[in-house]
This record gives structure tokens, C-alpha cells and sequence, in this order.
């Protein structure tokens, strides 16, 4: 997720398909690269920091030129939003798929969500930076980024959850608890490793997964 339109005169961008292989208009191409350099942005200075303005002057275009694709602010950050959680989807849940249902899976959830946290480590993750930046706001670009928040945790909920029926963790845990530790893992790792660069944050969170799973296992209960 860089922002390589940065480098695009007005009006080009590079050449995108959609899911069935077919090159994209012109003008999809175009608000495609448009979102790819605002989300890496978004990464860095937050969902509030983007405005028309700075995006214009990050891909070479016009204020006018970006305004013909998003009409408004809060349509350019609810479009971040939306690549943000595609990008995570691809990166992390579809790949976990192909793992066998119960703890292989969801260990491979856990797994591919380290991941991308550990690379975000160098930028942002905007589900908690646009946490903190529209905790307190009403109104749709808050509600996109809840929605898409929402989602993977109903991923996540629904893995713990075959986990359960299969018996390899115990039917009287409750998946919420369950989800909360494990969610609390990425937030304590994104803390410890890019604010305070405590050193091993990353393999104290492995360790902290790896208890959940003991705590909560089917033998242990």
C-alpha cells in the first residue's frame, strides 16, 4: 500500500484489472491510484490527517482533478477505509481459508494478523489509529471503520467458535473473552514494539496466543 501515484501526471494511472481480469476504465484506474496513495498516507498522518489538498499535492494532480473522483473529504476517508479492509482481508483472512477448520485455522487468523502487524509497525494500522481519532464522532466514516472492525471480529468470533464445536476448546468458554485476549494481544504489540520499541514484544505476543489456547483448551478445562 504505497503511494506510488505520486509520481502519475494528471489524469494516468497505472494499469488495473478488476477480479476477472479485465482492465479497469480509465477513470477507475485512476480513483484506484488515487485511493492507493491516500491510504498510504492515511498509514502515516491518520484518516483526519487526509484532505483534498494534500492528496493533490502527493499525486501531482489538481484539487479539482482529485474532487472529480470524491466528492468530499469524508468520501475520500470512507474509500481509504474500505481498500484499508480489502487489503486486510487479502492478507490475512482469505489465506487463513485454506487451513483446516478449528485451531489450524484459527492459529493461521493470529498468525497472518502478526503479520501485517509487524509490518505496520513501521507505519500504521489505521483500525487503531482511526479507533482513537473517531472514538468520540458520529457520521459515516466513523461507521466504516466500526463496520470493517466489526467483520474481523466476526471472523475471529466464528473461528473460536468452530474451535468449540470440534471440542478443541472448551464448550463453556466464552468466545467473547477468548476474542478479547487475543485481540488485546495486537493492540499490547503495536504498543509495546512501535511506541515504546520494547525488545521480544513480538514473540511475548506469540507466547500470550499460545496461552489463550492453553487456558481455554478442551484438556486444561
Amino acid at each position: 500500500m504505497s503511494a506510488d501515484a505520486s509520481s502519475l501526471p494528471e489524469g494516468t494511472a497505472p494499469r488495473r484489472r478488476n477480479a476477472g481480469g479485465r482492465t479497469l476504465p480509465k477513470g477507475q484506474q485512476t480513483k484506484a491510484a488515487i485511493v492507493e496513495a491516500a491510504l498510504g498516507l492515511a498509514t502515516h498522518i491518520g484518516l483526519e490527517g487526509l484532505s483534498i489538498g494534500a492528496l493533490a499535492d502527493v499525486t501531482g494532480m489538481s484539487k479539482s482533478g482529485v474532487f472529480a473522483h470524491f466528492g468530499s473529504r469524508e468520501e475520500l476517508q470512507i474509500s481509504v477505509i474500505q481498500q484499508y479492509h480489502a487489503c486486510f482481508e487479502q492478507e490475512v483472512f482469505f489465506p487463513a481459508l485454506r487451513a483446516e477448520r478449528g485451531l489450524p485455522r484459527l492459529r493461521a487468523l493470529f498468525d497472518n494478523w502478526m503479520k501485517r502487524t509487524t509490518v505496520e509497525l513501521d507505519s500504521g494500522c489505521i483500525y487503531i489509529s482511526g479507533a482513537v481519532e473517531f472514538h468520540e464522532r458520529t457520521g459515516p466514516v466513523r461507521d466504516a471503520l466500526a463496520q470493517s472492525v466489526q467483520a474481523w471480529m466476526g471472523a475471529m468470533r466464528r473461528a473460536i467458535a468452530q474451535c468449540q464445536a470440534l471440542g478443541q476448546l472448551h464448550a463453556n468458554a466464552e468466545p467473547e473473552q477468548v476474542l478479547f485476549e487475543i485481540h488485546g494481544l495486537i493492540l499490547a504489540l503495536h504498543y509495546e514494539a512501535r511506541f515504546l520499541h520494547s525488545p521480544g514484544a513480538i514473540e511475548r505476543a506469540v507466547r500470550g496466543f499460545d496461552s489463550v489456547l492453553t487456558r481455554y483448551g478442551a484438556r486444561a478445562a
